[in-house]
């Protein structure tokens, strides 16, 4: 006999906790749990972090990334929660600034994150190509970026009416990001995670 697991109220999700470090997104009120990923997937998420934050800095937009900080609810057209917690997410630092009191998520009535980050791993491939992106297209995200070291390449997903337009990058090809427009990165540094 199978055990079918209970589905939870975003209420439930921001309280649980089962006494492991596990952290888990919220798929249509069922946990689902965020492996750790092998060591690029994190230096992928840290080398991006770092350049996002050099960029902001660098042209005074008063940005932040965050790496897996800030979760984003999400409407998926069933009666249940959903919660996903990007690889990255941009945002403006104000906004940032107001989570400090409050549990880190961005609710359907607030302004999106400015662009968010997925780094594919085996395990996660189908959900950061299909699921997330239209998520996050529905939630208005302007830019979607699914870095992919399986198949060598970025592909940056530029919200135009409502749908994602998607260009794929590899190799020494410069990534073109509407967010970060003089942002000079290749394919290449990013799936390395080196400049």
């Amino acid at each position: 006999m199978t055990q079918t697991q209970q589905r939870l109220s975003f209420a439930d999700y921001l309280a649980y906790d089962d006494g492991t470090d596990t952290r888990y997104e919220l798929v249509d009120g069922e946990l689902v749990p965020m492996s750790l990923g092998v060591g690029l997937h994190g230096a992928i998420i840290k080398f991006l972090e770092r350049q996002f934050d050099a960029e902001s800095d660098h042209l005074n937009l008063g940005w932040v990334a965050l790496q897996s900080a800030v979760a984003v609810r999400s409407p998926r057209g069933t009666r249940w929660d959903t919660a996903r917690i990007p690889d990255v997410t941009v945002m403006p630092a104000e906004q940032w600034e107001g989570l400090r009191s409050r549990e880190a998520v961005i609710e359907l009535n607030e302004p999106p994150p400015l662009l968010v980050v997925e780094v594919v791993s085996n395990s996660t491939a189908n959900t950061d190509y299909r699921s997330k992106r239209a998520e996050y297209a529905v939630l208005d995200i302007a830019e979607y970026w699914i870095v992919d070291p399986l198949a060598q390449k970025v592909t940056v997903c530029t919200l135009v009416d409502g749908l994602y337009d998607a260009e794929e990058f590899g190799g020494v090809r410069a990534i073109a990001s509407a967010r970060f427009p003089a942002l000079n990165l290749t394919a290449a540094q990013v799936l390395q995670a080196k400049k």
